[in-house]
């Protein structure tokens, strides 16, 4: 047996051809281009690849995006104020700050002086909160993206195992809040977590986002799971892989996503989606 793949390339372009046809729905009835602000700090090859897909995919589908760099040395006050000048610029309905960010920083200080109504990586404590109460907020989009792909593929969630191997604000939490809104059983493993393998084993509904490589193995998971790699690792040779074995796992799980090309696309995606969403939600206000 060989796992079906999670193909987010190509679910990803159906999905985004969809949304192309949205915003020209949207921009005849409006009148208005949505358009997304992407903030960079430093120059993180990551990030820059990240922000690279973000601006094409954007451009792609008829949505104007801005990329606004700072040096790494930025001070806090400085971006808060540009965050600030972008929350009042009313042809600015998207507005993300790219992650990582410089240790000098304070993370959720940054990401939490981003306008509600236009944070659509849904990492502001208002949106989160409203996450947490399972209510309608920008929900961050790999996460969301990660819930798409269940729903396109029919894999049920209601009831299920679900294990999640790394707890971070972008990924970890937000996708564990909305496993748990589906009615999953879920079980959260960190760096902490002692015999890591006895929660992976009983997942039927295992991701995996710490960005170590073959942290998972085949002896780890569950046979017939489901398993969703998030995470990225660069090798010396420039490859990229997951926080999983794929070759061994992909022969007993019965469906897995392939890094690149399982999460990452879904992640686009998500956020043009929230973007146009967001859109939408600030010219109904006037």
């Amino acid at each position: 047996m060989v796992a079906d793949l999670l193909d987010g390339n190509s679910l990803s372009k159906k999905m985004l051809s969809d949304l192309k046809e949205r915003v020209s729905d949207f921009k005849s009835r409006a009148k208005i281009t949505p358009k997304l602000a992407i903030i960079l700090v430093g120059k993180d090859n990551a990030s820059e690849i990240y922000v690279s897909k973000k601006l094409k995919n954007a451009k792609a589908i008829g949505i104007d995006a801005e990329l606004i760099r700072f040096d790494e040395n930025v001070s806090e006050q400085k971006l808060i104020d540009k965050i600030q000048e972008m929350n009042s610029d009313e042809k600015v309905h998207g507005l993300i700050i790219q992650v990582p960010l410089p240790k000098h920083l304070d993370m959720q200080k940054v990401l939490n002086s981003v306008c509600p109504l236009k944070d659509v990586d849904g990492f502001t404590c208002w949106n989160l909160g409203l996450l947490l109460q399972d209510k309608e907020s920008f929900i961050p989009a790999t996460p969301l993206g990660i819930i798409r792909m269940l729903e396109h593929y029919k894999i049920p969630v209601e009831g299920k195992n679900v294990c999640m191997v790394g707890h971070s604000l972008i990924v970890g939490k937000p996708l564990v809040l909305l496993f748990l809104n589906k009615n999953a059983t879920v079980t959260i493993c960190h760096k902490f977590t002692k015999n890591l393998s006895e929660f992976t084993k009983k997942a039927d509904i295992l991701c995996v986002a710490v960005g170590k490589q073959n942290l998972i193995t085949a002896k780890m998971v569950k046979k017939n799971a489901v398993v969703i790699d998030i995470g990225i690792n660069r090798l010396s040779n420039g490859k990229i892989v997951g926080d999983v074995d794929f070759e061994k796992v992909k022969k007993k799980a019965s469906f897995i996503t392939p890094v690149p090309g399982g999460v990452g696309p879904m992640t686009v995606y998500c956020l043009l989606k929230n973007t146009l969403k967001a859109a939408e939600n600030l010219q109904n206000k006037k």
